[in-house]
């Protein structure tokens, strides 16, 4: 099967993270940026790594990005350059494209402009380490969508030597649980039975309401 091919414009910490994180799992990346020192460092993993204005339509045409299936604007502090590079890209014909925005009105004109998907990264790195902080059992939580959330939690103490179909978890707290980890490290165990009895060691991999599981969660009523 054909690798997915991807482009990086604006090798930032953002953008320079992101391009070799994809480098890392073997991804076909084309970074570019206008600065010469950002080219440099981004060419020591990339697969291709160009001083590129990527305002102008034609130098993405002559590079290549066309031919991309996912590219990343990672410059969100100059909203014009954005929108400009978002243009281009779907101009191109690029089917995915996805923008780094500074502030909720950036989020919004990038949206309305084409872009697939808008993210806010120091944002929601914030509010991923804020709601570390208030956690008591949260091992990890990704956002499947704006209403559910995929989160690996610690047993609670009050689950403890209760048996699922006793918990009702779904009833409530609006909460299913897809596998059991017996202990930290250990392989998960897919789709237990109602019958099974919950112990202190246990990690539960649930998919939930998010906003009725934070509000039982972080108040500790969990």
């Amino acid at each position: 099967m054909k690798q997915k091919q991807y482009a990086v414009l604006g090798l930032g910490i953002f953008g320079s993270t992101i391009a070799k994180t994809l480098s890392e799992y073997n991804c076909e990346v084309i970074a570019l940026d206008k600065e010469v020192t950002c080219v440099d460092r981004a060419s020591e993993f990339v697969t291709q790594a160009v001083l590129a204005d990527f305002t102008d339509i034609e130098q993405l045409r002559a590079i290549g990005i066309g031919d991309c299936e996912v590219a990343v604007v990672a410059s969100g502090s100059r909203l014009e350059e954005s929108i400009m590079a978002i243009m281009n890209l779907k101009e191109l014909g690029v089917p995915f494209v996805l923008a780094k925005a500074k502030n909720k009105t950036y989020m919004h004109i990038l949206t309305k402009i084409g872009a697939d998907k808008v993210v806010r990264p120091e944002k929601e790195m914030g509010e991923r380490v804020a709601k570390g902080l208030l956690s008591r059992n949260v091992i990890d939580m990704i956002d499947i969508d704006d209403d559910y959330s995929v989160i690996e939690i610690v047993a609670p103490d009050r689950w403890v030597g209760k048996s699922l179909k006793a918990l009702e978890l779904r009833v409530n707290y609006g909460i299913n649980v897809l596998g059991i980890r017996k202990r930290p490290h250990e392989r998960l165990s897919i789709s237990p039975s109602a019958d099974y009895v919950i112990e202190k060691t246990d990690q539960l991999l649930v998919i939930a309401d998010t906003a009725l599981f934070e509000k039982f969660e972080y108040l500790g009523k969990l």
